[in-house]
């Protein structure tokens, strides 16, 4: 019974951490193409629900899918700006053609994927790690002064809030053992929304306006047509997708100890591809691993699959429930801002930590990270440099995790892959330098 609340208590921590990521891509797509109210409304709980289905089918680790670690998938942010363009220039129901299509494309391509993971040692996979983590802190930054946009942005009220919700978890982390501890960031939801609440910032409506029960519907936004250009669009962004999607498997490998084999990889993306399909098919969008709860299960040390399949279950209950989930959206945004900054740093750590271990074998392996961090930092921070590039291309180029991810692979197969001259290790590097200097010196 006690292992029951625990695991259920935990799970519900998962679901918080990805919730608002999970609702933010069809609030933000579904209000950029104009959709009713009651459209939106179907479109936030669709997701939802198949999230949890997304998931459980990534913990099913059977012969044709699953990866088998404990992963959270969501909706795609790589795909919210493709898919605004792809709805404004051909329609929803283009759209949801690209969208079916391309998932079917990364079913088929999910073996060949899988044999590239020479390309992804733990210099990439690392470099990938550290720079969602990176790239995501801003995103933080920005829900703790309220959400970017937001009419309050930055006001002393969101502010506190949010360094009051962090404290909480710092103060829970540092003076808790066991279950506690692994429940610090649901704790500090809680009481930063008690805090808000008190402070009058916390509102109701979307509970009281929610439905209770409804059902989903199949093409119940748009019919599924095929554009060939919004078809090849959708490829490249799922392709992106599994880059970003690779990394979040190997950091919860390393986190974990499973050691994850090419077949292993081969089901993972397998699933994702089955996942975008389901999606397309019930008007959804694309799904990924959410990294958010990578950081969550590196801090909370909480490594089991069953809280996951719990979280799971939760988030497909709560697609057939809008007036329960709307529960959560009442959580104020600077508040999940705190929670966030924690975790998204953890995600970081954890892609430093990989690094840590491959780092000191050469020069060069310091220079692929400076140079991919660099870029995937740069383009986060200031999109338009390659706006001068074609429509298609900026695709890749405009996202700081795919730029920084592309270029650490590159850079691996130029410094570890291409014959050259044998590498001399950073540490002989040193000792080198030294005795030059002493021979000048004498």
């Amino acid at each position: 019974m006690k292992q029951g609340i625990r695991e259920t208590t935990l799970g519900i921590q998962h679901l918080l951490a990805m919730y608002a990521g999970a609702v933010l891509v069809p609030l933000i797509v579904g209000g950029a193409i104009g959709l009713s109210a009651e459209q939106l409304i179907y479109l936030v709980a669709v997701d939802i629900c198949l999230s949890g289905v997304a998931t459980l089918m990534q913990l099913a680790s059977n012969r044709f899918f699953g990866i088998g670690l404990p992963i959270v998938l969501g909706c795609t942010f790589t795909a919210v700006g493709p898919m605004i363009a792809i709805s404004g220039e051909y329609g929803l129901s283009a759209l949801y053609g690209s969208i079916i299509l391309s998932g079917l494309f990364i079913v088929l391509i999910s073996p060949f994927f899988s044999m590239l993971r020479k390309f992804f040692p733990p210099i990439v996979t690392g470099t990938v790690v550290t720079i969602i983590g990176l790239t995501l802190i801003p995103v933080a930054i920005n829900n703790m002064a309220g959400g970017q946009g937001s009419a309050d942005f930055g006001s002393a009220a969101n502010v506190t809030l949010a360094f009051a919700t962090l404290m909480i978890i710092i103060l829970i982390y540092k003076f808790s053992t066991g279950f506690i501890r692994a429940i610090s960031i649901l704790l500090g939801l809680v009481a930063g929304t008690l805090m808000a609440t008190a402070m009058g910032m916390v509102s109701f409506s979307n509970v009281r306006e929610a439905s209770m029960f409804h059902m989903l519907e199949p093409f119940y936004l748009g019919t599924p047509s095929i554009v060939w250009p919004a078809v090849i669009t959708m490829c490249l962004v799922n392709i992106v997708s599994l880059v970003e999607s690779t990394g979040v498997y190997y950091a919860l490998s390393d986190i974990t100890g499973k050691k994850i084999t090419r077949k292993d990889l081969s089901r993972g993306y397998r699933a994702e591809g089955l996942a975008v399909m389901l999606g397309g098919f019930f008007n959804a969008f694309p799904y990924t691993a959410f990294s958010q709860n990578v950081g969550l299960v590196q801090m909370t040390g909480v490594k089991s699959r069953r809280v996951i399949v719990i979280t799971g279950v939760m988030l497909i209950a709560l697609g057939f429930l809008p007036k329960v989930a709307a529960i959560t959206t009442i959580i104020p945004t600077s508040v999940l801002g705190g929670a966030m900054l924690a975790m998204f740093g953890m995600v970081a750590t954890q892609g430093i930590k990989m690094l840590s271990k491959c780092m000191g074998e050469s020069q060069e392996n310091s220079l692929i990270v400076a140079c991919s961090v660099g870029l995937g930092l740069g383009v986060s921070v200031v999109p338009d440099l390659f706006s001068a590039l074609p429509q298609g291309v900026q695709i890749l180029t405009s996202n700081g995790i795919v730029a920084g991810s592309f270029t650490a692979i590159v850079l691996n197969i130029v410094f570890n892959m291409l014959p050259s001259k044998v590498s001399v290790p950073a540490a002989d590097q040193s000792t080198d330098l030294v005795k030059e200097s002493a021979q000048e010196a004498s």
